[in-house]
């Protein structure tokens, strides 16, 4: 399942022609479907603007987003399927993200006419997938037509496509108050769907972002999550291109992934490290994916205690239960050469200082 089959024509042929157009003969007959169903998400749009836009655009938010924000592999999937097994809370499932336009309307008859479309397990890592299982908002604001640094991967092999969505530095302020309008929408449009609920949203680019979140919806709580770079960089390493050959309409040659897995990252922790002092204390925590793997039960407990969420004990149980679960997974395994390791050291040495990394 491609996630660009949720856009809106225009939106999907602005994609393309940021990609110059530059489609591999193999991957025309994707798109050309594509294309086909950008057309029919059209319509359900309309329907459900018809239906519900008035009461998406009046939704009060009154409790503001958690947000779960760290680099890519360093946990946040994990963290996010954790604290959504409380009920009080509410998330943007997989289905929704791919199709933000129209899943009010469409969500329960095409999961169960489309179930197949998604694997039960994801490729990169072998976690857990589905139609209902919690998944980033940065795929949905991409869907929504928004710049992202996502859109890179229709066209991997050209330059890649809004880096600078990763700190907000250098984003013309026309261009931020556009991303601004799509995030709000949708989280309106996901607090209407889920009766009110206080939101759990978790992206990787959001990292970055924090100040700019918290602007946006004064109050928001973050956890951010940190992993060892020995674990995190050859995991990122994986995840590109496999992302690129599921989605991309260019056969991926993976030129430069070393240098653009630094450079998201460096990118990406400008922006947490500079706006980290914006945020109020009470209002921010780090974790370590390794204290969670080891008591993930006491790792939640601390989280709603330092940001003082609800009552742990009314979830205590389904934490446990799900921790139970995850007992027999395992993760992959990376070996890195000295040349690696070396490269990761000089360029991530403040991420190892400041997240207790150097002794390791």
């Amino acid at each position: 399942m491609r996630f660009w089959h949720g856009m809106l024509p225009t939106d999907f042929f602005r994609l393309l022609k940021r990609g110059r157009f530059r489609l591999h003969p193999l991957r025309m007959p994707m798109a050309a479907i594509i294309a086909t169903v950008t057309g029919f998400n059209l319509t359900l749009y309309l329907l459900q603007q018809i239906l519900f836009g008035r009461k998406i655009a009046e939704t009060q938010l009154e409790h503001p987003p958690i947000f779960i924000v760290g680099h890519w592999r360093s946990g946040t999937t994990l963290l996010h399927e954790l604290m959504v097994r409380d009920d009080r809370f509410a998330y943007p499932s997989t289905y929704q993200v791919f199709a933000p336009h129209h899943f009010l309307i469409s969500e329960p008859w095409i999961t169960r006419m489309f179930f197949f479309l998604i694997p039960k397990q994801r490729p990169m890592d072998n976690m857990a997938a589905g139609w209902q299982r919690p998944q980033e908002d940065e795929f949905a604001l991409t869907v929504l037509g928004s710049r992202s640094p996502y859109s890179r991967m229709a066209f991997p092999n050209n330059p890649p496509l809004d880096s600078d969505y990763l700190n907000m530095e250098g984003v013309a302020q026309a261009d931020l108050e556009k991303w601004k309008a799509k995030l709000d929408w949708y989280v309106k449009l996901l607090t209407y769907k889920n009766g009110g609920k206080q939101i759990i949203m978790k992206s990787p680019p959001h990292t970055g972002r924090i100040k700019y979140l918290a602007d946006m919806f004064p109050g928001a709580k973050f956890v951010h999550i940190s992993r060892h770079p020995y674990s995190i960089y050859p995991s990122t390493c994986r995840l590109w291109p496999a992302l690129d050959d599921a989605q991309g309409f260019q056969i991926p040659k993976n030129e430069h992934l070393a240098e653009y897995v630094h450079d998201c990252f460096e990118r990406m922790y400008s922006g947490y490290d500079a706006q980290y002092d914006s945020i109020d204390p009470a209002n921010i925590m780090d974790v370590r994916y390794e204290d969670i793997v080891a008591d993930p039960v006491g790792a939640l407990e601390s989280i709603y205690a330092t940001l003082e969420l609800a009552d742990f004990d009314y979830v205590r149980d389904k934490i446990e239960a799900f921790a139970d679960e995850q007992k027999g997974y395992q993760t992959n395994v990376h070996n890195l050469d000295d040349e690696t390791k070396q490269a990761i050291r000089e360029r991530w040495s403040k991420y190892f200082t400041r997240y207790g990394y150097d002794a390791d």
